[in-house]
Protein backbone atom coordinates (compact mmCIF):
# COMPACT_ATOMS: atom_id res chain seq x y z
CA UNK A 1 0.00 0.00 0.00
CA UNK A 2 1.62 3.42 -1.38
CA UNK A 3 1.60 6.17 0.74
CA UNK A 4 2.39 9.94 0.04
CA UNK A 5 3.36 11.16 3.41
CA UNK A 6 7.29 11.69 1.90
CA UNK A 7 6.13 14.19 -0.64
CA UNK A 8 5.97 17.74 0.02
CA UNK A 9 3.62 18.62 -2.51
CA UNK A 10 1.29 16.07 -1.95
CA UNK A 11 1.22 17.21 1.65
CA UNK A 12 0.42 20.69 -0.10
CA UNK A 13 -2.41 19.63 -1.55
CA UNK A 14 -4.10 17.55 1.60
CA UNK A 15 -4.15 20.93 3.52
CA UNK A 16 -6.26 22.58 0.36
CA UNK A 17 -9.44 25.02 1.38
CA UNK A 18 -12.24 22.67 1.58
CA UNK A 19 -14.64 24.93 0.00
CA UNK A 20 -13.92 27.39 -3.06
CA UNK A 21 -15.66 29.56 -5.84
CA UNK A 22 -16.16 27.29 -9.35
CA UNK A 23 -15.24 30.44 -10.94
CA UNK A 24 -11.53 31.72 -10.04
CA UNK A 25 -10.21 34.37 -12.79
CA UNK A 26 -10.54 37.43 -12.65
CA UNK A 27 -13.14 39.20 -13.77
CA UNK A 28 -11.42 42.40 -14.29
CA UNK A 29 -8.46 40.88 -16.22
CA UNK A 30 -8.14 42.34 -19.70
CA UNK A 31 -6.57 38.69 -21.13
CA UNK A 32 -4.90 40.78 -24.14
CA UNK A 33 -2.74 41.75 -21.09
CA UNK A 34 -1.55 38.54 -19.85
CA UNK A 35 -0.88 36.96 -23.67
CA UNK A 36 1.92 37.90 -26.15
CA UNK A 37 1.16 41.09 -27.62
CA UNK A 38 1.73 41.78 -31.36
CA UNK A 39 5.49 42.87 -31.55
CA UNK A 40 6.04 43.53 -35.48
CA UNK A 41 10.09 43.57 -36.61
CA UNK A 42 10.86 46.59 -38.87
CA UNK A 43 14.08 47.49 -40.62
CA UNK A 44 16.17 49.88 -39.34
CA UNK A 45 18.51 52.38 -40.68
CA UNK A 46 22.09 51.01 -41.56
CA UNK A 47 24.60 50.28 -44.36
CA UNK A 48 23.70 47.21 -45.51
CA UNK A 49 26.44 46.69 -47.87
CA UNK A 50 29.13 43.81 -47.21
CA UNK A 51 29.20 40.89 -44.61
CA UNK A 52 28.78 41.05 -40.38
CA UNK A 53 32.11 41.26 -39.03
CA UNK A 54 33.35 40.97 -35.80
CA UNK A 55 36.32 39.56 -33.01
CA UNK A 56 34.12 37.39 -31.85
CA UNK A 57 34.63 33.71 -33.12
CA UNK A 58 35.07 30.88 -30.26
CA UNK A 59 33.43 30.10 -27.08
CA UNK A 60 36.51 31.61 -25.20
CA UNK A 61 36.13 34.89 -26.81
CA UNK A 62 32.43 35.97 -26.09
CA UNK A 63 32.82 35.36 -22.24
CA UNK A 64 33.58 38.25 -19.96
CA UNK A 65 33.01 40.48 -22.80
CA UNK A 66 32.87 44.27 -21.35
CA UNK A 67 29.87 45.79 -23.31
CA UNK A 68 28.74 49.20 -23.05
CA UNK A 69 24.93 50.26 -23.07
CA UNK A 70 24.13 53.26 -23.77
CA UNK A 71 20.71 55.24 -23.00
CA UNK A 72 18.33 54.48 -26.45
CA UNK A 73 18.49 58.10 -28.13
CA UNK A 74 15.20 60.04 -29.81
CA UNK A 75 14.74 62.06 -32.80
CA UNK A 76 12.12 64.11 -30.95
CA UNK A 77 11.06 64.29 -27.38
CA UNK A 78 7.58 62.94 -27.08
CA UNK A 79 5.09 62.19 -24.02
CA UNK A 80 4.03 59.23 -24.47
CA UNK A 81 1.56 56.27 -22.76
CA UNK A 82 4.39 54.12 -21.93
CA UNK A 83 6.61 57.08 -20.54
CA UNK A 84 4.75 60.65 -19.43
CA UNK A 85 8.43 62.32 -19.32
CA UNK A 86 8.87 61.39 -22.69
CA UNK A 87 10.38 59.10 -25.25
CA UNK A 88 14.40 60.72 -24.03
CA UNK A 89 13.47 59.70 -20.30
CA UNK A 90 12.18 56.22 -22.14
CA UNK A 91 15.11 55.50 -24.45
CA UNK A 92 17.22 55.86 -20.72
CA UNK A 93 14.57 52.97 -19.10
CA UNK A 94 15.04 50.64 -22.23
CA UNK A 95 19.05 50.14 -21.83
CA UNK A 96 18.39 49.55 -18.31
CA UNK A 97 16.66 46.52 -19.10
CA UNK A 98 18.56 45.46 -21.70
CA UNK A 99 21.47 46.14 -19.46
CA UNK A 100 20.15 44.40 -16.79
CA UNK A 101 19.24 41.32 -18.81
CA UNK A 102 22.92 40.70 -19.89
CA UNK A 103 24.19 41.45 -16.40
CA UNK A 104 22.66 38.32 -14.84
CA UNK A 105 23.70 35.66 -17.23
CA UNK A 106 26.78 35.23 -16.11
CA UNK A 107 28.98 35.96 -19.82
CA UNK A 108 28.74 39.31 -19.85
CA UNK A 109 30.52 42.35 -18.09
CA UNK A 110 27.98 45.21 -19.20
CA UNK A 111 28.27 48.67 -18.21
CA UNK A 112 25.01 50.32 -17.58
CA UNK A 113 23.32 53.59 -19.51
CA UNK A 114 23.72 55.62 -15.97
CA UNK A 115 27.49 55.52 -16.04
CA UNK A 116 28.15 56.44 -20.06
CA UNK A 117 27.23 59.41 -21.75
CA UNK A 118 24.26 59.92 -24.32
CA UNK A 119 24.77 59.41 -27.84
CA UNK A 120 22.63 62.07 -30.00
CA UNK A 121 20.21 60.60 -32.67
CA UNK A 122 22.52 60.83 -35.32
CA UNK A 123 25.31 58.92 -33.28
CA UNK A 124 23.08 55.92 -33.12
CA UNK A 125 24.03 54.46 -36.90
CA UNK A 126 27.53 56.62 -36.77
CA UNK A 127 29.30 56.06 -33.18
CA UNK A 128 31.56 58.59 -31.45
CA UNK A 129 34.79 55.01 -31.80
CA UNK A 130 36.85 57.56 -29.78
CA UNK A 131 34.32 57.76 -26.68
CA UNK A 132 33.91 54.05 -26.58
CA UNK A 133 37.83 53.34 -26.97
CA UNK A 134 38.42 55.37 -23.95
CA UNK A 135 36.41 53.46 -22.00
CA UNK A 136 37.62 50.09 -22.86
CA UNK A 137 34.23 48.71 -24.37
CA UNK A 138 35.07 45.65 -26.46
CA UNK A 139 31.18 45.89 -28.09
CA UNK A 140 28.88 48.73 -27.93
CA UNK A 141 24.53 48.36 -27.83
CA UNK A 142 22.94 51.64 -29.16
CA UNK A 143 19.05 51.73 -29.57
CA UNK A 144 16.62 54.58 -30.43
CA UNK A 145 12.70 54.96 -29.22
CA UNK A 146 10.63 56.83 -31.58
CA UNK A 147 6.88 57.53 -30.80
CA UNK A 148 4.46 56.67 -34.11
CA UNK A 149 1.91 58.65 -35.40
CA UNK A 150 -0.46 55.84 -34.58
CA UNK A 151 0.66 56.14 -31.18
CA UNK A 152 2.33 53.05 -31.43
CA UNK A 153 6.75 53.04 -30.51
CA UNK A 154 9.07 52.20 -33.19
CA UNK A 155 12.25 50.86 -30.85
CA UNK A 156 15.65 50.22 -33.00
CA UNK A 157 19.00 48.22 -31.35
CA UNK A 158 22.57 47.88 -32.82
CA UNK A 159 25.67 46.12 -31.27
CA UNK A 160 28.70 46.97 -32.50
CA UNK A 161 32.27 45.89 -32.09
CA UNK A 162 34.36 49.00 -30.93
CA UNK A 163 38.04 46.99 -32.15
CA UNK A 164 36.33 46.96 -35.75
CA UNK A 165 34.21 49.70 -35.91
CA UNK A 166 31.84 47.14 -37.28
CA UNK A 167 28.18 47.04 -36.97
CA UNK A 168 27.55 43.45 -35.94
CA UNK A 169 24.04 43.20 -36.36
CA UNK A 170 20.68 45.14 -36.26
CA UNK A 171 16.82 44.88 -35.68
CA UNK A 172 13.83 47.05 -35.22
CA UNK A 173 10.54 46.38 -33.67
CA UNK A 174 7.40 48.33 -33.33
CA UNK A 175 5.38 47.76 -30.08
CA UNK A 176 1.85 49.19 -28.35
CA UNK A 177 3.37 51.55 -25.66
CA UNK A 178 2.79 48.83 -23.30
CA UNK A 179 4.74 46.34 -24.47
CA UNK A 180 7.91 48.77 -24.43
CA UNK A 181 9.87 46.67 -22.19
CA UNK A 182 9.50 43.90 -24.84
CA UNK A 183 11.53 45.89 -27.24
CA UNK A 184 13.99 46.11 -24.52
CA UNK A 185 14.49 41.95 -23.61
CA UNK A 186 13.96 41.60 -28.03
CA UNK A 187 17.52 44.18 -27.89
CA UNK A 188 18.97 42.09 -25.26
CA UNK A 189 18.05 38.81 -26.88
CA UNK A 190 19.25 40.00 -30.23
CA UNK A 191 23.15 40.85 -28.24
CA UNK A 192 23.00 37.78 -26.63
CA UNK A 193 22.27 35.46 -29.39
CA UNK A 194 24.93 37.47 -31.75
CA UNK A 195 27.02 37.11 -29.21
CA UNK A 196 27.10 33.66 -27.51
CA UNK A 197 25.41 31.49 -30.63
CA UNK A 198 22.86 30.68 -27.93
CA UNK A 199 19.25 30.64 -28.17
CA UNK A 200 17.29 33.98 -26.78
CA UNK A 201 15.63 33.42 -23.65
CA UNK A 202 14.76 37.31 -22.15
CA UNK A 203 11.27 37.64 -24.15
CA UNK A 204 9.57 35.62 -22.54
CA UNK A 205 7.20 35.26 -19.22
CA UNK A 206 6.75 33.19 -16.22
CA UNK A 207 3.81 31.58 -14.34
CA UNK A 208 4.35 31.12 -11.01
CA UNK A 209 2.16 30.78 -7.49
CA UNK A 210 1.40 33.93 -5.46
CA UNK A 211 1.39 33.29 -1.93
CA UNK A 212 0.04 35.58 0.36
CA UNK A 213 -1.37 34.98 4.50
CA UNK A 214 0.25 33.40 7.33
CA UNK A 215 2.48 30.25 7.17
CA UNK A 216 -0.34 27.69 8.18
CA UNK A 217 -3.34 29.48 6.33
CA UNK A 218 -1.67 30.27 2.90
CA UNK A 219 -3.46 32.03 -0.05
CA UNK A 220 -2.41 30.66 -3.43
CA UNK A 221 -3.02 32.15 -6.54
CA UNK A 222 -2.44 31.78 -10.17
CA UNK A 223 -0.08 34.77 -11.88
CA UNK A 224 2.31 35.52 -14.36
CA UNK A 225 5.85 37.83 -15.15
CA UNK A 226 8.34 38.96 -17.65
CA UNK A 227 11.28 36.88 -17.14
CA UNK A 228 13.06 39.67 -15.05
CA UNK A 229 10.38 40.00 -12.39
CA UNK A 230 7.95 42.99 -13.95
CA UNK A 231 4.91 43.20 -15.28
CA UNK A 232 2.96 40.79 -12.92
CA UNK A 233 -0.57 40.09 -13.63
CA UNK A 234 -3.06 37.52 -11.29
CA UNK A 235 -5.11 35.10 -13.37
CA UNK A 236 -7.01 33.86 -10.41
CA UNK A 237 -8.53 35.45 -7.35
CA UNK A 238 -7.57 33.40 -4.63
CA UNK A 239 -11.01 31.75 -3.35
CA UNK A 240 -9.12 28.16 -4.60
CA UNK A 241 -6.37 26.98 -4.40
CA UNK A 242 -4.11 27.13 -7.51
CA UNK A 243 -0.93 25.15 -7.64
CA UNK A 244 1.60 23.62 -10.00
CA UNK A 245 1.34 25.82 -13.43
CA UNK A 246 3.14 24.92 -16.83
CA UNK A 247 3.16 26.40 -19.96
CA UNK A 248 2.06 24.51 -23.03
CA UNK A 249 5.02 24.61 -25.71
CA UNK A 250 3.13 26.91 -27.81
CA UNK A 251 2.78 29.23 -25.72
CA UNK A 252 -0.39 29.69 -25.43
CA UNK A 253 -2.40 28.19 -22.54
CA UNK A 254 -1.40 27.19 -18.85
CA UNK A 255 -2.19 24.31 -16.96
CA UNK A 256 -2.65 24.49 -13.64
CA UNK A 257 -3.93 22.36 -10.21
CA UNK A 258 -6.63 24.17 -8.48
CA UNK A 259 -9.06 22.95 -5.75
CA UNK A 260 -12.65 23.91 -6.39
CA UNK A 261 -15.28 22.67 -3.62
CA UNK A 262 -12.55 20.58 -1.82
CA UNK A 263 -11.72 18.54 -4.90
CA UNK A 264 -8.61 18.33 -7.32
CA UNK A 265 -8.92 19.62 -10.81
CA UNK A 266 -6.78 20.32 -13.68
CA UNK A 267 -7.70 23.41 -15.86
CA UNK A 268 -6.07 24.83 -19.31
CA UNK A 269 -6.38 28.70 -18.96
CA UNK A 270 -6.27 30.00 -22.67
CA UNK A 271 -4.09 32.92 -22.63
CA UNK A 272 -5.27 34.95 -25.73
CA UNK A 273 -8.92 34.57 -24.82
CA UNK A 274 -9.24 34.09 -20.94
CA UNK A 275 -11.36 30.93 -20.77
CA UNK A 276 -10.41 27.72 -19.19
CA UNK A 277 -11.27 23.79 -19.72
CA UNK A 278 -11.59 21.74 -16.70
CA UNK A 279 -9.46 18.68 -17.91
CA UNK A 280 -9.91 16.11 -15.70
CA UNK A 281 -11.56 16.33 -11.76
CA UNK A 282 -11.61 13.62 -8.90
CA UNK A 283 -11.97 13.23 -5.27
CA UNK A 284 -8.24 11.95 -5.36
CA UNK A 285 -5.39 13.93 -4.26
CA UNK A 286 -4.36 14.94 -7.88
CA UNK A 287 -0.73 17.15 -8.32
CA UNK A 288 2.09 17.98 -11.09
CA UNK A 289 0.33 18.14 -14.15
CA UNK A 290 2.97 18.55 -16.99
CA UNK A 291 2.53 19.53 -21.15
CA UNK A 292 3.66 16.76 -23.28
CA UNK A 293 6.14 18.71 -26.38
CA UNK A 294 3.40 18.10 -28.84
CA UNK A 295 0.42 19.57 -26.47
CA UNK A 296 -1.44 16.74 -26.70
CA UNK A 297 -1.43 15.17 -23.57
CA UNK A 298 -1.20 16.39 -20.10
CA UNK A 299 0.71 14.16 -17.23
CA UNK A 300 -0.09 14.63 -13.86
CA UNK A 301 -0.16 11.87 -10.56
CA UNK A 302 -2.89 10.84 -8.04
CA UNK A 303 -3.74 8.42 -5.50
CA UNK A 304 -6.26 6.00 -5.77
CA UNK A 305 -6.60 3.81 -2.42
CA UNK A 306 -3.41 4.71 -1.23
CA UNK A 307 -1.44 3.81 -4.24
CA UNK A 308 -0.03 7.24 -6.07
CA UNK A 309 0.57 6.62 -9.72
CA UNK A 310 1.35 8.96 -12.94
CA UNK A 311 -1.38 9.38 -15.74
CA UNK A 312 -1.89 10.69 -19.00
CA UNK A 313 -4.76 12.87 -20.06
CA UNK A 314 -5.81 14.28 -23.30
CA UNK A 315 -5.36 18.10 -22.86
CA UNK A 316 -8.47 18.95 -24.50
CA UNK A 317 -10.07 17.66 -21.65
CA UNK A 318 -12.78 14.87 -21.78
CA UNK A 319 -10.84 12.22 -22.29
CA UNK A 320 -10.31 8.65 -19.82
CA UNK A 321 -6.66 8.74 -18.20
CA UNK A 322 -4.18 6.20 -18.94
CA UNK A 323 -2.18 5.01 -16.22
CA UNK A 324 2.01 4.24 -16.78
CA UNK A 325 3.12 3.24 -13.73
CA UNK A 326 1.55 0.61 -11.48
CA UNK A 327 4.18 -0.49 -9.08
CA UNK A 328 3.88 -0.82 -4.77
CA UNK A 329 6.02 2.75 -4.78
CA UNK A 330 4.71 6.46 -4.89
CA UNK A 331 5.40 7.56 -8.30
CA UNK A 332 4.95 11.48 -8.55
CA UNK A 333 5.50 14.27 -11.18
CA UNK A 334 7.17 13.48 -14.30
CA UNK A 335 8.62 15.76 -17.00
CA UNK A 336 9.25 14.39 -20.83
CA UNK A 337 12.18 14.42 -23.00
CA UNK A 338 11.99 17.36 -25.50
CA UNK A 339 11.36 14.53 -28.08
CA UNK A 340 8.67 13.15 -25.76
CA UNK A 341 10.05 9.57 -26.30
CA UNK A 342 10.66 9.23 -22.37
CA UNK A 343 10.09 11.09 -18.72
CA UNK A 344 11.53 11.48 -16.05
CA UNK A 345 9.87 11.28 -12.42
CA UNK A 346 10.69 10.40 -9.11
CA UNK A 347 9.63 7.30 -7.16
CA UNK A 348 10.54 5.66 -3.75
CA UNK A 349 10.46 2.36 -5.19
CA UNK A 350 14.29 1.64 -3.76
CA UNK A 351 12.93 2.54 -0.30
CA UNK A 352 14.27 6.52 -0.94
CA UNK A 353 13.08 9.21 -2.75
CA UNK A 354 14.90 8.71 -5.82
CA UNK A 355 14.86 10.00 -9.74
CA UNK A 356 13.49 7.33 -12.95
CA UNK A 357 13.19 7.32 -15.94
CA UNK A 358 10.98 5.42 -18.60
CA UNK A 359 9.89 5.46 -21.97
CA UNK A 360 6.52 7.57 -22.39
CA UNK A 361 4.27 4.95 -22.45
CA UNK A 362 5.31 3.68 -19.29
CA UNK A 363 7.66 0.98 -19.89
CA UNK A 364 11.17 0.46 -19.35
CA UNK A 365 11.14 1.95 -15.79
CA UNK A 366 15.51 2.35 -14.20
CA UNK A 367 16.77 4.37 -11.50
CA UNK A 368 19.24 6.63 -12.95
CA UNK A 369 19.74 8.75 -9.72
CA UNK A 370 22.85 6.71 -7.09
CA UNK A 371 24.46 9.46 -5.31
CA UNK A 372 23.88 10.56 -1.82
CA UNK A 373 20.64 11.98 -0.45
CA UNK A 374 17.30 11.56 -2.36
CA UNK A 375 16.24 12.90 -5.53
CA UNK A 376 13.17 15.39 -6.26
CA UNK A 377 10.90 17.08 -8.42
CA UNK A 378 13.10 16.53 -11.74
CA UNK A 379 13.12 18.90 -14.96
CA UNK A 380 14.06 17.84 -18.24
CA UNK A 381 16.02 20.27 -20.63
CA UNK A 382 15.12 21.84 -23.46
CA UNK A 383 18.36 20.76 -24.89
CA UNK A 384 17.57 17.13 -23.22
CA UNK A 385 20.94 17.21 -22.42
CA UNK A 386 20.38 17.83 -18.70
CA UNK A 387 17.78 17.40 -15.88
CA UNK A 388 17.56 19.83 -13.02
CA UNK A 389 16.09 18.36 -9.90
CA UNK A 390 15.60 18.78 -6.19
CA UNK A 391 18.95 17.62 -4.26
CA UNK A 392 17.59 16.46 -0.48
CA UNK A 393 20.47 15.94 1.80
CA UNK A 394 19.14 17.33 5.13
CA UNK A 395 19.04 20.88 3.12
CA UNK A 396 16.85 21.41 -0.62
CA UNK A 397 19.50 22.18 -3.19
CA UNK A 398 19.10 22.50 -7.17
CA UNK A 399 21.38 20.46 -8.78
CA UNK A 400 21.45 18.88 -12.62
CA UNK A 401 22.76 16.03 -13.94
CA UNK A 402 22.46 14.32 -17.59
CA UNK A 403 20.15 11.46 -18.23
CA UNK A 404 22.29 8.85 -17.32
CA UNK A 405 22.34 9.87 -13.72
CA UNK A 406 25.94 11.30 -14.02
CA UNK A 407 28.16 14.61 -13.55
CA UNK A 408 25.71 15.73 -10.72
CA UNK A 409 26.67 19.39 -9.80
CA UNK A 410 24.61 21.12 -7.08
CA UNK A 411 24.10 25.13 -8.13
CA UNK A 412 22.68 26.55 -4.72
CA UNK A 413 23.12 25.83 -1.05
CA UNK A 414 19.79 27.39 0.74
CA UNK A 415 17.96 25.85 3.19
CA UNK A 416 15.44 24.82 0.98
CA UNK A 417 15.47 25.15 -2.63
CA UNK A 418 13.05 23.23 -4.71
CA UNK A 419 10.73 22.70 -8.09
CA UNK A 420 13.67 24.15 -10.88
CA UNK A 421 12.12 25.28 -14.15
CA UNK A 422 14.44 25.67 -17.33
CA UNK A 423 14.83 28.90 -19.25
CA UNK A 424 13.98 28.14 -22.88
CA UNK A 425 17.63 27.64 -23.78
CA UNK A 426 18.36 25.57 -21.36
CA UNK A 427 20.80 27.81 -19.92
CA UNK A 428 19.14 29.34 -16.47
CA UNK A 429 17.05 27.91 -14.13
CA UNK A 430 15.00 29.32 -11.81
CA UNK A 431 13.23 27.63 -8.73
CA UNK A 432 11.76 29.18 -5.70
CA UNK A 433 13.45 29.27 -2.00
CA UNK A 434 11.58 29.00 1.56
CA UNK A 435 13.30 30.98 4.50
CA UNK A 436 13.53 28.67 8.07
CA UNK A 437 11.26 30.37 10.47
CA UNK A 438 8.99 32.33 8.36
CA UNK A 439 7.73 29.79 5.30
CA UNK A 440 7.90 32.89 3.25
CA UNK A 441 8.98 31.90 -0.56
CA UNK A 442 10.43 33.81 -3.38
CA UNK A 443 11.88 32.91 -6.73
CA UNK A 444 15.31 32.90 -7.49
CA UNK A 445 17.63 32.13 -10.69
CA UNK A 446 21.04 30.79 -10.95
CA UNK A 447 22.97 29.97 -14.34
CA UNK A 448 24.95 26.42 -14.69
CA UNK A 449 27.89 27.39 -13.77
CA UNK A 450 26.26 27.96 -9.93
CA UNK A 451 27.77 31.50 -9.56
CA UNK A 452 25.25 34.05 -10.57
CA UNK A 453 22.39 33.72 -8.38
CA UNK A 454 19.63 36.40 -8.58
CA UNK A 455 16.45 36.54 -6.71
CA UNK A 456 13.24 37.64 -8.94
CA UNK A 457 11.12 40.72 -6.78
CA UNK A 458 7.50 40.08 -6.85
CA UNK A 459 4.77 41.78 -4.94
CA UNK A 460 3.98 39.14 -2.69
CA UNK A 461 5.43 35.62 -1.71
CA UNK A 462 5.97 33.31 -4.97
CA UNK A 463 6.88 29.72 -5.05
CA UNK A 464 6.55 27.16 -7.76
CA UNK A 465 7.56 29.01 -11.34
CA UNK A 466 6.94 27.80 -14.62
CA UNK A 467 9.55 29.31 -17.69
CA UNK A 468 7.44 29.56 -20.65
CA UNK A 469 8.61 29.69 -24.41
CA UNK A 470 10.05 32.98 -25.87
CA UNK A 471 7.37 35.11 -26.79
CA UNK A 472 6.81 35.31 -30.89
Amino acid sequence: MKTASLFSAFVLLIAAPAAAQSDDLLPDLDPGAVGAQDVEQVAVEGDDDGPLRGTVTDDSAWQDLGIAIASFATNRDQTTPANAQGTAALGLELARVVYSDLRFNGLFRPVGPDALPRPSYPEITDPAWNTWRGRSAEMLVHGYVRANDDGRLTVGCYLYDVALQSELVREGWVVNPSEWRRAAHKCADLVYSRLSGEDPFFDSRIAYIAETGPKDNRIKRLAIMDSDGANHRFITNGQSTALTPRYSPDYSKIAYLSYVDGNPRIYVYDIGSGRQTLVTQSANPTFAPRWSPDGRYILYSMAVGGNTDIYRVSAAGGGTPQRLTSGPAIEVGGSYSPDGSQIVFESDQSGAQQCYIMNSDGSNQRRISFFGGRCASPEWSPRGDQIAFTHIVGDFHIAVMNPQGRNVRTLTNGWQDEGPTWAPNGRIIQFFRTERNSGDTSIWQVDLTGDNERRLRTPVGASDPAWGPVLP
